[in-house]
């Protein structure tokens, strides 16, 4: 039934049928866990043979006869580079490869801009006394916790079907100086899913910033992580930018985090001559050289772009089935109530649910209670406050589908009992 037009002695039995089945969930002890993507035990099980592909010295040399347990070779062997080129659809001349964090490179590259002009006549950011930088809402917490670290007044931009809002970016950006750049998930954005139409990626290629040193943060996370057999495509931003005549904008990242070990992985940034020159010579006093070795086994594993991305056919199987039990448990338990809205992603690790406006701190605190631990929520808005309080993202990828499957139910009785209470007064 429809909670939103029921009765108030219907919504009363409703509210009173909930609180026993909350409190039969709170009995049971149980301790499940969704609070962020990690890949579960069944995915990091499929990369176990990339440990063993490295163990011999004939096995540490690269292609160029770099021996690769040595110093060296700043920006990653030339192998991986390529690798990531073909992922990232740039030059691998335009690539470097870094640790096991894309969100590492990406912190460094703010902190680089921070303290080094990337344009000759712009000052340093921490210069900027009111620096600004555009953060599409709902989106990834950790994000807006590299720009709020380092003092940037953060201002929100509603997602649409199709990316961020562009009628807002454009103005935003093509008045006002102090901001200095934006935030990007444009392939199944992290927390809705949502890919960046082909319209949307050519007006961020042709925007006019009043800043000179306004930079896209294009985090492709999930660029080759589909989990649908219609999956979707997402054009090359940083072709686009080239046409338009402002290769410059664009900082692309992506990283082997959920491809293979998210603790042992290896990420890399591409961008243009005159970017990668800034962030290199930073990268200089930084490091010597980032771990080549593992740069290596992931080559030798993958052998090329094409292994790649049949292993991530592997990845689908194990993750499709755990969309399914998230996905039809909300459409089988919310849909009839009128108290919740989800988005159907064709890939990436999130579900974005928005509960009955006003809910979502009491539906993350009712869970909790019940052994269900969840993101907080306002986490996918900058400094964690959702102005409707009524979004919260689900992770479907870490437990075995049977508490899958529990945690649905214990979050969709925790979502109606919050609906009620609220409905109530």
């Amino acid at each position: 039934m429809s909670y939103l037009n029921c009765s108030k002695q219907e919504l009363e039995k409703e509210y009173s049928s909930l609180v026993k089945q909350f409190e039969d969930v709170k009995s049971k002890g149980l301790n499940l866990n969704m609070a962020r993507g990690k890949p579960g035990k069944e995915q990091l099980d499929l990369s176990l043979g990339l440990l063993d592909v490295v163990n011999s010295s004939s096995d540490f040399v690269g292609a160029d006869g770099m021996d690769c347990r040595n110093y060296g070779i700043l920006k990653g062997i030339e192998e991986c580079r390529k690798l990531f080129g073909e992922m990232l659809g740039v030059d691998y001349n335009n690539v470097m490869v870094g640790g096991s964090s894309s969100l590492n490179m990406m912190f460094d590259t703010i902190s680089c801009m921070m303290t080094k002009s990337v344009v000759d006549g712009c000052k340093p950011w921490y210069e900027v006394k009111n620096r600004k930088f555009l953060c599409p809402v709902p989106g990834y917490d950790r994000h807006f916790g590299i720009t709020e670290y380092y003092g940037f007044e953060m201002i929100p931009v509603p997602m649409t079907s199709n990316g961020p809002d562009m009628d807002i970016v454009e103005k935003l950006v093509e008045n006002d100086d102090s901001i200095k750049g934006i935030w990007c998930v444009p392939k199944y954005s992290n927390p809705q899913g949502i890919t960046y139409s082909d319209d949307t990626v050519k007006r961020f290629a042709a925007l006019k910033p009043a800043a000179k040193d306004f930079r896209i943060m294009w985090d492709n996370a999930y660029c080759i992580h589909d989990i649908s057999d219609t999956p979707d495509s997402l054009l090359n931003i940083y072709d686009e930018c080239v046409k338009a005549g402002n290769e410059d904008m664009p900082i692309l990242f992506c990283s082997t985090s959920k491809i293979t070990f998210p603790g042992a992985g290896v990420a890399a940034m591409a961008a243009s001559d005159a970017n990668m020159n800034v962030f290199a010579e930073r990268y200089n006093y930084e490091i010597i050289s980032y771990d080549k070795l593992n740069m290596l086994r992931h080559v030798k594993y993958f052998k090329n772009y094409d292994g790649v991305l049949k292993h991530m056919q592997l990845h689908k199987k194990v993750l499709k089935p755990k969309f399914e039990i998230v996905l039809n448990t909300l459409d089988k338990e919310l849909t009839p109530t009128g108290v919740g809205e989800w988005t159907n992603p064709n890939g990436g690790y999130f579900v974005s649910v928005d509960v009955l406006s006003g809910t979502a701190k009491r539906v993350v605190s009712l869970c909790k209670k019940a052994g269900l631990i969840l993101t907080g929520a306002g986490a996918t808005y900058p400094l964690g406050k959702d102005p409707e309080d009524k979004n919260i993202r689900i992770a479907p990828s870490f437990p075995p589908n049977d508490e899958l499957q529990t945690a649905m139910d214990v979050f969709c009785i925790c979502t109606k009992l919050a609906a009620c209470e609220k409905l109530l007064g």
